[in-house]
């Protein structure tokens, strides 16, 4: 018995899209696994240090401890023997100078007492000893006096040196790594925004590698999409397929074949 069966098939040129569709597909398909992806994602597109970070890396490493020689030197002008640095070199030779100026002076009043004593009528007289001998004690204290004053004044002035050396010097401590840092961070600045920059280049590059690579499959994809616009948009065409019947020695054969099953059922 003939069988009659009923197909709608696509337009001829819509089924040759079609193929060269599937075509294109499977090429970029297979363009796309066997692609070199280090070419397109890698350290390549990341964007190094900038010479200006690293310079600022470089006088970071170098500054560390770079306040130390001025903390040194503020030790140096501490403790109980801190001032002796400080001392006049021509203190001595003032000291010097003024005792003996101070003597001389002294020495003129000597004679004093002895006109005294020669207008009294005690010239030579113990009144007179006793006069000159508190005089010389008296003049002798203040000779003392003075000397200490002198030293005094010299100490007091080279601890208030040494002191005003400690305050220089810690300055200098805070100061320098200050000045440091105000470096470091101008170079780091600078050095950043041109690292962005060379940043946001790779970047672009590597968007356009990536849609190099990617351009057979969209293309593909694309021509996909038109080729189902034009599917949706053309009315199939019906085909009637008929199967003939069987011939009249194929129909003799099956009968042969079911004679034989039944006779060898029986027997």
């Amino acid at each position: 018995m003939a069988v009659s069966e009923t197909r709608v098939l696509p337009p001829e040129f819509i089924e040759a899209a079609g193929k060269t569709y599937l075509e294109d597909l499977s090429t970029a398909v297979g363009d796309y696994k066997g692609a070199d992806l280090s070419k397109v994602y890698g350290p390549q597109f990341v964007a190094g240090q900038d010479p200006l970070q690293q310079e600022a890396i470089k006088k970071l490493q170098a500054g560390i401890g770079s306040y130390q020689p001025y903390i040194q030197a503020a030790e140096a002008a501490t403790g109980p023997q801190a001032y002796k640095a400080y001392m006049s070199p021509y203190q001595q030779d003032v000291i010097d100078a003024t005792l003996q100026e101070y003597d001389i002076q002294a020495q003129k009043g000597i004679p004093g007492i002895a006109d005294r004593a020669i207008q009294a009528g005690a010239f030579g007289g113990a009144r007179q000893g006793v006069r000159e001998a508190e005089y010389g004690a008296a003049s002798a204290r203040n000779r003392a006096a003075l000397q200490a004053q002198l030293l005094q004044q010299g100490f007091g002035q080279a601890n208030q040196l040494a002191a005003q050396q400690f305050g220089q010097q810690m300055n200098l401590a805070g100061q320098v790594p200050a000045l440091q840092g105000a470096d470091i961070g101008a170079l780091s600045t600078m050095g950043g925004a041109l690292q962005q920059q060379r940043q946001a280049e790779l970047a672009a590059q590597q968007q356009l590698n990536i849609q190099n690579l990617n351009q057979p499959l969209t293309a593909a994809q694309q021509y996909g999409s038109g080729v189902t616009s034009l599917i949706a948009g053309y009315p199939g065409k019906s085909v009637q397929e008929i199967t003939p019947n069987p011939s009249g020695l194929s129909s003799l054969l099956g009968a042969g074949s079911t004679l034989a099953g039944i006779y060898g059922a029986l027997k």
